[in-house]
C-alpha cells in the first residue's frame, strides 16, 4: 500500500513525514520549500516511492532528490555558490548520467523540472534539454 502524502487541511492534519522531510532536505540545499511548488513536491515524491515499491523514501533518497531538484531550478552558479563546488560537481554528474540513461529517477526529476517550467534556462541551456511536445 502506497502511504499518503498529506499536505494538511486547515491546520488540522499535519503534512506527511515524506513531505516534511523533502522541505527539510530542501532547506539543506538552500532552497526555501515555498519556492517549489506543492505539486512538483509531490510529484517527486511519487518518483521516489515509485523505486520503493511505495513505500517511503529514504532519507538519502530524499536528500538526492533536493539536491537535483534545487540545482535545476536555481542554477549551477547560484547552487554552487550556497553548497559548494563539490556537492554541485556530484549532481552535475548526476545529471549526466541520467540523460545517459533517460529512464532513471533522476531523469525523471529532471523532466518533472523541464515540463514544470521551474528549471534555470541557463541549466536547459547547458545540457540541451527539451520537452517533446508530441
Amino acid at each position: 500500500m502506497i502511504p499518503a502524502l498529506s499536505l494538511g487541511f486547515m491546520g488540522r492534519f499535519g503534512r506527511s513525514a515524506s513531505l516534511r522531510t523533502f522541505d527539510a532536505d530542501l532547506r539543506a540545499v538552500d532552497l526555501h520549500p515555498n519556492l517549489v511548488p506543492e505539486a512538483i513536491k509531490l510529484a517527486a515524491l511519487r518518483v521516489l516511492m515509485a523505486r520503493t515499491a511505495g513505500a517511503d523514501p529514504s532519507a538519502a533518497s530524499s536528500r538526492a532528490a533536493a539536491e537535483l531538484l534545487a540545482y535545476c531550478m536555481v542554477g549551477a552558479e547560484t547552487f554552487t555558490a550556497a553548497n559548494g563546488s563539490q556537492l554541485a560537481d556530484a549532481v552535475e554528474n548526476r545529471i549526466d548520467a541520467a540523460l545517459d540513461v533517460g529512464t532513471s529517477s533522476d531523469a525523471k526529476l529532471i523532466l518533472l523540472a523541464l515540463h514544470a517550467n521551474v528549471i534555470q534556462p541557463s541549466v536547459v541551456e547547458r545540457y540541451r534539454l527539451e520537452a517533446d511536445s508530441r
